[in-house]
């Protein structure tokens, strides 16, 4: 039996083995990325942001004051956010001096500070900026005023019973900071 030519066996009918064709890549050649053709767009600009606010508690002592926004996620904007009345501290003003005037702003309460309870900071995106945001905290006690949520910022400023203040925090480091803060009379 005679093997068909190019199957091997008849030397005279042999070709050589051919292998597939490969490119050939550079070991020198860089990979691209976005962030090394646009250098400036590597990183989100990082903000500094300084605030200060706090508990207030009415003239009985049983009562705390918070703010409520609308939840931006919620689209039945039905859901308040509870939070801490507080605001960014201005130019020349001292933490404490900024936590009064803010409390004074957003809930339309006069107040003055009983004692400080620590100091939150967290990191959150913005308008396409990373803001690293410390906010000094204080317990206040009720001087006067008349309760008005600040329109531009506030959707409602409500008195609730101090032993239900921690559960209607929203958010994480506030309702740990109130938590450990123990009196709050």
């Amino acid at each position: 039996m005679t093997p068909a030519p190019g199957a091997g066996g008849d030397a005279s009918n042999a070709q050589p083995a051919s292998k597939p064709h490969r490119k050939k890549r550079s070991r020198n050649r860089k990979k691209k990325s976005t962030a090394a053709a646009h250098p400036k767009n590597r990183y989100a600009k990082r903000v500094d942001e300084i605030s200060a606010g706090g508990l207030v508690i009415d003239f009985s002592g049983t009562k705390g004051l918070l703010i409520g926004r609308f939840d931006q996620k919620d689209a039945t904007r039905e859901r308040l956010l509870w939070s801490l009345p507080k605001g960014h501290i201005e130019e020349g003003e001292t933490p404490e001096e900024a936590a009064i005037r803010e409390v004074a702003e957003e809930t339309g309460i006069q107040s003055e500070i009983s004692r400080e309870l620590g100091v939150i900071d967290f990191w959150f995106m913005a308008g396409g900026k990373r803001i690293h945001k410390t906010v000094h905290h204080y317990l206040f006690k009720e001087v006067g005023g008349n309760l008005a949520p600040q329109e531009s910022e506030v959707d409602e400023a409500r008195w609730f019973p101090l032993e239900e203040i921690v559960n209607l925090l929203a958010y994480p480091d506030e309702k740990k900071l109130i938590a450990r803060s123990g009196d709050l009379k």
